[in-house]
């Protein structure tokens, strides 16, 4: 059969759009490996689902580009606001989306169209536990810790945002990613697998960043993974709390504030086209 889909991107992070509020997707893990491909497929970072919800506006499900299901995506839970308002489905400035991860809540604003044009989202609170993120480190807090990767120690940093990251400040552009990207996501200190974020810090306000994300290699960006490195940056002194951090991505640039209570991205949502395919 035919079906209509959105594709969407925030900074780069491109997925495959479907409009699930009332017409389900079969086997959305299989569809995304068939149409993430960017030769034999459609092209993206994965598929997102936009799906009715009993707690809140909607819920989103999301799926790597390897066909596993992923609890939060920052920047694809951006557009799935964006097409959640632009389809009728919610009216107003706000919106509420059910993850994996509990719910997030969006404030809207929108272009001279009416359309949505880019998202602030409450991420909630980091998780800083080293067993919670999950990892075989222990303690409340998992700072500037070693880990031997390929035969090189690093200095990490665990947060989860809903995703579990492992934050390393290195220079991106030096540290060799495609090689120890993968040593990183495999690690046996991280049973479910781990995203990897090298960081070079700019100044107390602005960070590079480029991620190794786990079941996608690496992506043009991550929206967890640039909450988790702000948070990152506070824990190691680098940045402050309850200041707008700057973290400039291969796709772009979002906006990241750390509170005592929660953590605020800010970052663009467009739609770049629609289409039908037969699935």
């Amino acid at each position: 059969m035919l079906r209509k889909f959105y594709k969407m991107q925030g900074i780069g992070n491109d997925y495959i759009y479907f409009d699930c509020m009332k017409e389900p997707v079969d086997n959305p893990a299989e569809l995304a490996v068939r149409l993430s491909d960017r030769h034999f497929g459609i092209g993206g970072d994965g598929v997102i689902l936009l799906c009715p919800s009993e707690v809140a506006d909607c819920r989103m499900r999301m799926f790597n580009l390897d066909g596993s299901e992923g609890r939060m995506c920052g920047n694809g839970i951006r557009c799935v606001g964006k097409l959640a308002h632009d389809l009728g489905y919610v009216k107003g400035d706000s919106v509420r989306i059910e993850t994996l991860s509990g719910i997030k809540t969006l404030s809207l604003y929108k272009d001279a169209n009416g359309k949505v044009s880019s998202a602030k989202v409450d991420m909630g609170a980091p998780v800083l536990d080293g067993e919670k993120i999950p990892s075989t480190y222990r303690g409340e807090t998992v700072v500037d810790a070693p880990i031997e990767v390929g035969g090189r120690t690093f200095r990490a940093t665990l947060v989860s945002m809903g995703n579990p990251h492992c934050v390393v400040f290195e220079d991106p552009n030096a540290v060799g990613l495609e090689h120890y990207g993968p040593l990183f996501e495999r690690h046996p200190a991280f049973p479910e697998r781990i995203n990897t974020e090298f960081i070079r810090v700019i100044d107390r306000n602005r960070l590079k960043m480029r991620v190794w994300e786990r079941g996608s290699g690496e992506t043009l960006a991550c929206g967890t993974g640039a909450c988790a490195s702000a948070v990152a940056a506070v824990l190691n002194g680098y940045c402050d709390k309850n200041t707008e951090i700057s973290v400039y991505l291969l796709g772009g640039e979002l906006k990241i504030t750390y509170t005592d209570e929660t953590v605020y991205m800010e970052g663009g949502a467009r739609l770049v086209f629609t289409g039908e395919i037969e699935i």
